[in-house]
């Protein structure tokens, strides 16, 4: 099942909208409630395929599109670009960000953790030898991520690290980044 028929049906706003905790908590019970009932009954329906897709525009930008979205992807003037967007690894790390604030979210409700407020940052590390070639023993992508998350509410400092161990177990994007997935790439020539 595409991610997009299965969850992407709304009309898109033009950013998202602020919500109280309540209404937050609301949302949030439903959707678990609504996919944790279909999925007991109809467990093939977790298999779910998110897509993207791109084209180049500019020097090394990208116009991408996923689903009802489109944003762009560029680089800095110093790697070619024209430095209009973020550049494809502070996408990733934006992905993986954002995907911890979900997943504390939604694992801060399941666990009954009042969650006030959450921010997170990551930090990086890439040596650009690996993309030029210039040493191919250096990985061309991140050497090391580091991620924060500051949270606050009224629970023991070990709630909060009961909620933390509960993320980093299920985060979608940080298990892409800790472990292996196997990536096939095709090449098309027109």
């Amino acid at each position: 099942m595409s991610a997009d028929a299965a969850v992407l049906t709304e009309p898109v706003p033009s950013e998202i909208p602020s919500i109280t905790p309540e209404a937050r908590q609301e949302r949030l019970t439903a959707v678990a409630t609504n996919w944790i009932g279909t999925l007991k009954e109809q467990p093939a329906k977790a298999q779910l395929v998110f897509s993207a897709s791109g084209e180049g525009v500019g020097s090394v930008g990208t116009t991408v599109r996923t689903g009802k979205h489109s944003f762009q992807i560029d680089e800095p003037a110093g790697l070619g670009g024209d430095n209009a967007a973020p550049n494809p690894v502070e996408v990733a790390l934006a992905a993986i960000i954002s995907c911890q604030v979900v997943t504390y979210r939604v694992w801060a409700l399941s666990l009954g953790i009042v969650l006030d407020t959450i921010e997170a940052s990551a930090e990086g590390d890439l040596d650009v030898h690996g993309f030029f070639g210039l040493d191919e023993s250096v990985r061309p992508g991140f050497t090391a991520v580091r991620v924060t998350v500051n949270v606050s509410g009224p629970e023991t400092e070990a709630r909060y690290r009961e909620l933390h161990a509960a993320v980093d177990a299920h985060c979608p994007v940080l298990d892409l980044f800790a472990n292996p997935t196997p990536v096939r790439t095709t090449l098309i020539v027109d």
